[in-house]
């Protein structure tokens, strides 16, 4: 697909976007089972449930558009849970709370790349005029910000703290 215009860049990114969600979506699964702090858990599962929302919301943009989702394979996304994978579910760690804090680490990052997708979609969609779009992104936006900022607070709360021992 040759990309002329914003609205061909806007199709070619709601794909990236929802390749890195499906990709994000099962090692944010894993990573809650690796989790041992019980509110590190409960938020990697909403973080869980949050991307599985994006997705849902990614699938009727697409289709609004008379375009698949799929199709395009996110290598960004790829190398950001292929280190997530390496370096907090695989990694051997001496205590479960350095374990917590590089699952933080790691989710943080992927939920990064969501801020700056979406970021991005909105920006499109409002340009082009497609409100209702805008409106459905903005809300992937502000669920990813609100994921980034629960972490950093249990980080803060005390799973840092725990990790220093």
């Amino acid at each position: 697909m040759s990309i002329d215009t914003l609205e061909d860049l806007y199709l070619e990114q709601l794909k990236d976007i929802y390749s890195a969600n499906i990709q994000a979506l099962d090692v944010t699964r894993e990573m809650a089972k690796a989790a041992s702090d019980t509110d590190l858990c409960d938020a990697l599962r909403a973080g869980a449930d949050g991307i599985q929302s994006g997705i849902t919301a990614l699938e009727k943009i697409s289709e609004g558009h008379d375009e698949s989702p799929s199709g395009e394979h996110c290598k960004g996304m790829e190398g950001l849970v292929t280190e997530a994978r390496t370096h907090a579910i695989d990694e051997s760690f001496g205590e479960e709370a350095a374990k917590d804090a590089m699952i933080i680490t790691q989710y943080q990052r992927l939920t990064h790349y969501a801020i700056a997708g979406y970021g991005c979609l909105a920006a499109f969609a409002d340009r082009l005029e497609l409100d209702s779009d805008m409106a459905a992104l903005k809300t992937c936006l502000d669920a990813s910000y609100d994921g980034d900022r629960t972490m950093t607070a249990l980080a803060r709360g005390g799973i840092n703290k725990d990790a220093v021992a």
